[in-house]
């Protein structure tokens, strides 16, 4: 591990800075529980100023939405205990549920309102008349914390979102530029995309997090539209990648070898590529007029088929990376510089869509609701004086990790580091705590705990448990106006808090032992039946909305993958569906514009695809294509090739990718479609 950077010792020092002032803020104003305002801050910080600003804004209003619904449902059901208890359960879960559906930022404002109503209303059931002055209360402390917390963060050497943002496309772009290098020198032409590569789709789920917060960040407000153009474009990168390689792979497979004015073009773009950040956005251009003049005036066979689709590939890349670079400029002066002209444009970038397991989020909203009421039903019928810690706990623990596939070892993780700022707390209040008389002391005492704490959540690895500890040692110190502290007490709410998180552990092992398999099964057999639905009319939509559910659903599939090594799943490659999916998308578009041969011939390559992807769906495998399917795309491509319409050259082109997506290894069509008199000339690849 290497050791902490200035940087990273500059964010901790702000961080407690801010915790300390808002602590002597709340303390100031006799504030019934000043720590809460304390931990506040630990729980919003970020080295980001515009990420601790919108966080404490999400923060302030889910913490207004759970003390509101707290002041108005415990009056109503403090006299009847199990409703009141199934009211807080299904709260919290049906809140959990609305949190998963939005995963930016603001899903943080559902999960904090939905756990916040137990941690403010159980513990004070047995004086329902005093809810609205500690919602009240809470309310103040935590808006105090995060007011502290944005205000150190935006004033002391601010890290703006911008920096951030430039290093993750750069680097992106790095790693982008050396898969791009391997396809176009030879080793990386492959007929499926390698796992390590389909991860830059899980790569931009970063970008979208940072993206999420240029608008709260002065110096990069302006250039948030820039930033959204440039992350379709990154994403239309992938499968136009994935489509270059397989088509220089059937290259080689057909000749042996590419062609020497082809492969000199690749080592230009290579070398160009290569350059990185520092190339120049307009060379591009030239490198399209060369792709322009190199290719075939008629693809009349497989071969000159081939070369075009090639060419065309290459092209759309060159286009994209140039823009790319043009955006990441922009970005980086932090400034939109005026009206930006795209050199992508035969069709949009990808959008911004979302793959969403609603069966699968339900079950985890489910299990949570499930383990309050089980929590608190052990409450009301022991009648355990803090059993409401407990309840509170286990909606936390529930709550935070509900996303996740195996959320067991994280809540065992947080347990653990629960109980060390247990410790810690008792070494303070009972041990040195009773020393101190005025709050420079205090300051003193705190700083070496929780100057490790900020330490600690600079670590990517780190940060949760980081935060953990901050969070629990400034809540179980409970630090008030006046010392005074009872050992019994501290122990049974330190007992409940770690009953609550154990029972939490246990209950997910029990109800949740899954793991990333069933997720992963879910989420190929959900791409198949997008197939299925597109291939039958069903889904035709928007393509570019298509390719982006397809590609998020891709970039949440690929880590669980990486998991699944030597199984049949870790054997897809997602980026083959997204071709397949634009493909069948253009052949519906164009399939009314043929004559009624090549028109019909196509509508049964399309009944026939929907059937084998509802084959593959109802069996839960992949299912190799019957051959019937290669003989019926063969066929339709000699009858496509008869016409020289604008429709059914669209068409030619998506039946050609249908053909490497489905058939990598079976050579292609022997003789030419047309007669010599008649030849095709095809536009921009629709694939």
């Amino acid at each position: 591990m290497t050791l902490p950077s200035w940087r990273d010792w500059l964010f901790s020092g702000k961080a407690f800075l801010a915790s300390m002032l808002a602590l002597y803020i709340a303390l100031a104003f006799d504030l019934p529980r000043p720590y809460w305002a304390m931990a506040a801050v630990y729980i919003v910080a970020n080295p980001l100023a515009a990420a601790t600003s919108s966080k404490g804004l999400y923060r302030a209003l889910g913490t207004l939405i759970g003390a509101g619904a707290a002041v108005f449902l415990v009056p109503l059901f403090i006299n009847a205990p199990e409703l009141l208890s199934l009211v807080v359960a299904l709260w919290t879960g049906c809140l959990l549920y609305i949190s998963m559906l939005d995963r930016s930022p603001r899903s943080y404002v559902f999960m904090l309102a939905g756990y916040s109503l137990p941690l403010i209303a159980l513990p004070e059931v047995g004086a329902p008349d005093q809810i609205f002055d500690i919602a009240l209360a809470r309310s103040e402390e935590i808006i105090i914390g995060i007011t502290c917390a944005s205000l150190v963060g935006t004033v002391l050497f601010p890290t703006s979102v911008g920096t951030a943002l430039s290093a993750r496309i750069a680097g992106w772009l790095d790693d982008a530029a050396s898969w791009a290098g391997e396809i176009l020198r030879g080793e990386g032409a492959l007929p499926v995309t390698p796992l390590r590569r389909q991860a830059l789709a899980a790569d931009i789920a970063g970008l979208d997090l940072i993206i999420s917060q240029l608008s709260y960040d002065a110096a990069t407000r302006d250039v948030a539209r820039h930033a959204r153009e440039l992350r379709g474009r990154l994403l239309m990168l992938l499968p136009l990648l994935s489509s270059l390689a397989d088509r220089l792979h059937a290259l080689k497979g057909q000749e042996g070898a590419l062609p020497q004015d082809l492969s000199t073009l690749l080592a230009r773009v290579a070398d160009w590529l290569a350059r990185g950040r520092d190339a120049d956005p307009d060379h591009g251009d030239a490198l399209i007029a060369a792709m322009v003049a190199r290719r075939p005036s008629h693809a009349a066979d497989w071969d000159a088929l081939m070369r075009a689709s090639a060419l065309d590939r290459l092209a759309e890349i060159v286009a994209l990376w140039s823009d790319c670079l043009s955006l990441k400029a922009d970005i980086e002066r932090g400034r939109q510089a005026g009206p930006w002209r795209p050199r992508f444009r035969h069709r949009g970038a990808v959008a911004r869509a979302r793959h969403y397991d609603l069966g699968l989020m339900a079950f985890s909203a489910g299990s949570c609701v499930l383990a309050i009421l089980v929590v608190c039903a052990f409450w009301i019928t022991t009648g355990w004086s803090e059993g409401a810690g407990a309840v509170m706990m286990t909606a936390v623990a529930c709550s935070f990790f509900a996303s996740l596939d195996r959320p067991a070892p994280l809540i065992r993780s947080m347990t653990v580091w629960s109980g060390v700022s247990l410790v810690v707390a008792g070494v303070y209040l009972f041990g040195i705590l009773p020393q101190v008389h005025d709050f420079e002391m205090l300051v003193l005492v705190f700083a070496p705990p929780f100057l490790l704490v900020g330490l600690l959540m600079t670590r990517p690895k780190l940060t949760m448990f980081g935060l953990l500890l901050g969070v629990n040692t400034a809540s179980f110190v409970a630090l008030q106006n006046r010392y005074g502290v009872d050992f019994a007490s501290f122990a049974n709410q330190g007992w409940a808090a770690m009953a609550g998180l154990g029972f939490a552990y246990v209950w997910t092992l029990a109800t949740r032992p899954f793991g990333a398999e069933i997720a992963a099964r879910r989420l190929v057999r959900a791409g198949w039946s997008d197939l299925a639905d597109m291939a039958e009319g069903r889904q035709r939509g928007d393509p570019q909305k298509l390719a982006g559910r397809m590609l998020d659903r891709l970039g949440q599939l690929v880590p669980r993958l990486a998991t699944l090594d030597g199984r049949e799943l870790a054997k897809v490659d997602g980026f083959a569906d997204v071709r397949a999916g634009f493909n069948i998308v253009e052949l519906q578009n164009t399939r009314r514009g043929m004559n009624r041969e090549a028109r019909a011939a196509i509508e049964t390559v399309l009944a026939d695809l929907a059937a084998l992807y509802r084959d593959r769906v109802a069996g839960g495998r992949h299912i190799a294509p019957p051959e019937p399917i290669c003989d019926g795309l063969d066929q339709a491509l000699r009858l496509a090739a008869r016409e020289n319409s604008g429709p059914a050259r669209r068409a030619l082109d998506a039946l050609v990718g249908l053909r490497r997506v489905l058939f990598p290894q079976v050579p292609g069509p022997a003789g030419r479609f047309v007669p010599e008199r008649a030849p095709v000339v095809l536009p921009m690849a629709a694939e």
